[in-house]
């Protein structure tokens, strides 16, 4: 029986990810580190730290590695100023009804984000009421891939992997749940979140189908 549920923020609650490439961008462009749409996408899910390897790489550029944790926080000094713009308005369609609908219904509710600012974002979306469990960048060492921040905020809720869905929008995420145990609904293209227990286009699919059915068709 399904008793909770386990969100990823970006692309799934709220849409920063706009927010996350410039902020890249940036850094990049001061770096003269080449950049694109089609790097960004390989960061999705992905820690800031792996992310920044990622750059790098891609770069075929050498840089120790206090310069990387420096280059990284720098990002970050961007990417956090940027987040006073977000508004309770900033909801993905469909994502605040769900979670209103979940509160209602009883059920248990956990965040489970690889950004360390999670927390930050829930307040700009007067979202932190929510959630029971904000789980994020700061509560687990390993990221996604791995499953330990999924592992962490169902631990917290007190119920089994089985027992929670968790909703991603990442290939990492999907691939985090899936090994942690965990029913996965994937947000998004069928190329990036295809290898998910059932995939919508968008929150607002995924809600209409859960607030209709109660989830009842899913297993």
């Amino acid at each position: 029986m399904i008793k909770g549920f386990i969100f990823d923020l970006d692309g799934v609650i709220t849409d920063t990810a706009e927010l996350h490439y410039l902020a890249w961008k940036r850094l990049a462009e001061e770096m003269n580190w080449q950049f694109d749409r089609d790097v960004n996408e390989r960061l999705r899910g992905v820690s800031r730290m792996d992310s920044i390897n990622i750059i790098k790489d891609h770069n075929n550029a050498t840089v120790a590695e206090d310069r990387l944790l420096e280059l990284a926080t720098m990002k970050n000094d961007i990417y956090v100023a940027s987040l006073d713009t977000l508004t309770p308005n900033d909801y993905l369609p469909g994502a605040k009804e769900l979670l209103t609908h979940l509160r209602q219904e009883g059920f248990r509710v956990a965040l489970g984000s690889a950004s360390k600012n999670a927390t930050k974002v829930l307040e700009q979306l007067e979202a932190i009421g929510y959630f029971d469990i904000i789980g994020d960048g700061n509560s687990v060492s390993k990221s996604k891939p791995e499953p330990d921040i999924f592992l962490y905020g169902a631990e917290k809720l007190e119920l089994k992997a089985e027992e929670c869905i968790v909703y991603e929008d990442a290939e990492a995420g999907i691939d985090a749940a899936k090994a942690g145990g965990f029913y996965a609904v994937g947000i998004g293209p069928d190329d990036r979140v295809g290898h998910a227990d059932v995939r919508f286009d968008s929150m607002a699919e995924a809600t209409l189908f859960a607030v209709k059915s109660h989830f009842k068709e899913l297993f």
